[in-house]
């Protein structure tokens, strides 16, 4: 689907023009009437919203000062339905981010007038739906901004912060008018249904308080969102980051957070070892278990290259939802850790708005009849899937085996025999393995199909299982499947992780003098290729028989441990070839054993399950040709991963 833009700036003295004659058709029952329009229209001012704040009793005292925590919320809403005595639907994202780091690519930050009430409420959100009859609710989570209690990065604290305010919303919890008073207020105005929206942490809030089962939370819209926080911090046991979850919260807790929080700080230290073991702060923090409990549709947005976020966070979350019968929308970009707002902007807008009008307001708009899912193919360039993965995605076991060239094999479906020998290179990353696919090196073994006849599409999440010998106590494993073929790409590699961010601007909604709804057009960064490396898993293969618990390994004795690759969408095309290489630290991805493992392959128990739209017979038709050995020679891809941010951030 082509990009579509918009310019769209509601002016105050229209939309009171137009009020009093749309009104009746912002309810759900006078959508549904002959003629009714399908969506919801700007017909309230936003100049004129009811901008308030209120403090919500969370039940909790994170911070052990005997008193139970309250969590800010900032609220603007329209201002017509109130006085008309209509209730309104709630648009929330809850966030620890509204003061230490900004949100959006322009990192904006809440602002307040001298009463406290919030002027600027980052991101579009506010500006775009308050006119067309939503209310917009942003909290701040315990122990940030102006909340009380503790960051607990995604434990009982920051699930609850953001529960609360639904129950409140839906008349089962208290609020107040201030942080300290004891006047209580009601959220009278609003009918409870709400839909929590937010990208990286805040969507991960949503996933956890979905996961919780709470009533009136009829939707969540999870972008670069986590799913399971071990997944964050560790691969089956290999550490992604040098740090644990007390950093995150120490970069995000306000200063009187920091000074009460310091036995939080303690637990997250001590429940989060650096050894990779599963414990029970993993447990808690572990909404993929929870996935039963979710009645809420998802619509879920992911970058495929996101290596911040990465991509086990949706596809495990996904997978559970399924089963569960959850119901389900997807978007899957080129992009690392970017909103769609940032590359996809005026179908974007044009999309959460009917789902929001959907699921929030009732409207038979036709959203839930359109394709489930939305995949960047080109930078740029989108196909859709009626389901997704597609119908007819087969696991297929492709099966490595040894080539002409040491450490350069075949991939194929007939079993393998023989082994391949590495040596773990800290200093070496799956760009520089992939740029020497073909050449033998002593860091890794790569494994390729001959040019494929045909396009081959994998839809899904791989598993790869690795018979390997090591010759020290330690070791930790990479496997990486690789798109070998000149494409162009987006430049997930660069800072900005597939974008450039432009000087002028589009608007999507109504400003105040506070509040822009203008924001920095974007444009696709894109990168000339080689190759590209499309799904990555990552093990301690002293996990081996649980991946819950490492233990040392024995140096000269075989072991089989199954790595679990991340999701994607990706089409390997005719006269590519698909690439499977197993190796060692994937340098700035994970961090290095403690040791410096060769590691021997035996090929015969060496595996990768990978997901064929066709499933076997599709590869193949695809692969049929003659296999050839490559042409040596360095190839070209984006930068090799740099050292992720790690804070999921903005």
């Amino acid at each position: 689907m082509p990009k579509r833009t918009r310019f769209t700036i509601w002016r105050p003295l229209a939309v009171a023009a137009v009020a009093a004659l749309l009104a009746a058709f912002l309810t759900p029952g006078a959508a549904q009437a002959a003629g009714a329009p399908r969506e919801s229209r700007p017909v309230y001012s936003y100049a004129k919203a009811i901008r308030e704040a209120v403090w919500v009793d969370t039940g909790l005292d994170s911070d052990g000062d005997g008193k139970t925590d309250r969590v800010a919320a900032d609220i603007v809403r329209p201002a017509e339905p109130a006085a008309q005595g209509r209730k309104v639907p709630v648009i929330m994202d809850a966030s620890p981010y509204y003061s230490c780091c900004g949100r959006g690519n322009e990192s904006q930050v809440k602002t307040y007038d001298a009463h406290g009430d919030v002027v600027q409420m980052p991101l579009f959100y506010d500006n775009y739906f308050v006119p067309r009859g939503y209310a917009f609710v942003g909290v701040d989570l315990a122990g940030t901004n102006r909340s009380d209690g503790c960051v607990d990065v995604g434990g009982r604290s920051d699930i609850q912060s953001a529960k609360a305010v639904v129950d409140w919303l839906n008349g089962r919890a208290k609020a107040y008018r201030s942080r300290t008073g004891t006047t209580t207020v009601t959220a009278d105005w609003t009918n409870g249904r709400t839909g929590m929206i937010g990208k990286s942490w805040d969507g991960t809030i949503a996933n956890g308080v979905a996961a919780t089962g709470v009533r009136g939370l009829r939707t969540i819209v999870p972008i670069s969102a986590i799913s399971s926080w071990y997944d964050y911090y560790f691969a089956q046991g290999a550490p992604l980051y040098d740090s644990g979850p007390d950093w995150l919260a120490d970069a995000v807790e306000s200063d009187a957070a920091h000074a009460k929080c310091g036995a939080v700080q303690q637990k997250l230290v001590d429940g989060a070892p650096r050894t990779g073991d599963w414990t029970g702060l993993w447990t808690e923090r572990d909404y993929v278990k929870d996935a039963a409990k979710v009645k809420a549709s998802v619509f879920l947005v992911h970058g495929m290259q996101d290596l911040n976020v990465r991509t086990k966070h949706f596809g495990q979350w996904w997978d559970a939802l399924a089963k569960n019968g959850v119901r389900r929308k997807i978007w899957l970009s080129q992009t690392g850790h970017v909103d769609p707002f940032d590359y996809r902007r005026g179908a974007w807008v044009d999309t959460l708005h009917r789902w929001f009008d959907h699921e929030l307001l009732g409207y038979d708009n036709g959203i839930d009849r359109q394709p489930m899912a939305d995949i960047e193919r080109h930078p740029d360039q989108w196909v859709t899937s009626a389901v997704w993965p597609p119908r007819g995605t087969r696991s297929t076991t492709l099966r490595p085996a040894t080539g002409t060239r040491p450490g350069v094999g075949t991939l194929g479906l007939r079993k393998g025999s023989g082994t391949e020998t590495f040596t773990d290179d800290p200093q070496r990353s799956e760009t520089d393995w992939a740029a020497q696919l073909a050449t033998p090196t002593p860091d890794k073994a790569g494994f390729l199909t001959a040019p494929l006849t045909r396009d081959l599409r994998l839809s899904g999440s791989s598993k790869v299982t690795v018979t390997a010998t090591p010759t020290t106590a330690t070791a930790h494993l990479t496997a990486v499947l690789v798109d070998l073929g000149p494409d162009t790409v987006r430049d997930y590699a660069d800072a900005a992780e597939g974008i450039t961010t432009l000087t002028d601007r589009t608007c999507w909604g109504e400003s105040t003098a506070g509040d822009s709804a203008c924001f920095r057009k974007t444009a696709a960064k894109t990168k000339a290729v080689d190759f590209t490396v499309f799904s990555r898993g990552w093990a301690d293969l002293g996990t081996y028989a649980d991946p819950g618990k490492g233990v040392p390994l024995t140096p000269g004795r075989a072991y089989t441990i199954t790595l679990t690759l991340a999701a994607t969408d990706h089409v390997v095309p005719k006269g590519h070839r698909l690439a499977l290489i197993v190796a060692g630290t994937d340098k700035d991805l994970i961090d290095p054993p403690s040791t410096t493992p060769t590691l021997t392959v035996d090929l015969s128990r060496t595996t990768a399950r990978v997901p064929l739209v066709g499933g076997a017979a599709a590869f193949t038709r695809a692969a049929s040709a003659p296999w050839t050995a490559p042409g040596t020679g360095a190839k070209h891809g984006v930068r090799g991963p740099r050292t992720v941010q790690r804070v999921p951030a903005s």
